[in-house]
C-alpha cells in the first residue's frame, strides 16, 4: 500500500542540490588561457605613398599580410596604393576671389557637390567643406579708387 499526501511538491523537494559557496578568490579555472591575451599590432603599411604621417589621431595603418588569411600569400608591394586626397588638395593653388563670397560647386554637373557660398571676410584662405579647395579674398579688396 502506497501512502499519498495531499501536499503539493515544492521547489526544494524537486531540486535538492548541495549549496555552493562562491568566494572572492577569483575564477576557479586553473588552465592557461588559449592564444595571446593581447593582440600585438602589426607594423602596418602606410596609407598612401604621398603621405608620411596619419591625418587623424584615430587612423589605423593599413593591415599587413599577418592580419587576414586572405592576404597571406599576397605581395602587398605590388598592390595598388591610391594617393592621399589631402596631399593632392594641398598642391591645388589657392583661388583668389575679388569679392567677399566664393562659390564652390565641386566642378559642377553630376560629379560635383551642392553649391555652397564661402564667406571670405576673415583674412587667410578658407577651404570648401566638401572638396577642400581653398579660396582667399584678393588683397586690398574694396580699396581701389
Amino acid at each position: 500500500m502506497v501512502h499519498q499526501t495531499n501536499r503539493a511538491a515544492t521547489h526544494s523537494d524537486i531540486y535538492q542540490f548541495p549549496a555552493q559557496r562562491f568566494d572572492d578568490a577569483g575564477p576557479s579555472c586553473t588552465h592557461a588561457p588559449r592564444g595571446p591575451t593581447t593582440k600585438q599590432p602589426g607594423t602596418g603599411l602606410p596609407q598612401a605613398p604621398n603621405r608620411d604621417k596619419p591625418w587623424s589621431a584615430s587612423q589605423r595603418p593599413r593591415p599587413g599580410p599577418e592580419s587576414n588569411a586572405r592576404f597571406e600569400q599576397t605581395d602587398l608591394s605590388l598592390q595598388p596604393t591610391p594617393l592621399s586626397a589631402q596631399a593632392l588638395i594641398e598642391k591645388e593653388p589657392i583661388r583668389v576671389v575679388h569679392g567677399r563670397r566664393a562659390v564652390c560647386d565641386g566642378g559642377g554637373g553630376p560629379l560635383g557637390h551642392p553649391k555652397i557660398f564661402i564667406n571670405l571676410d576673415k583674412p587667410g584662405p578658407r577651404p570648401c567643406g566638401y572638396c577642400g579647395v581653398r579660396f582667399e579674398q584678393a588683397p586690398h579688396h574694396g580699396h581701389e579708387h
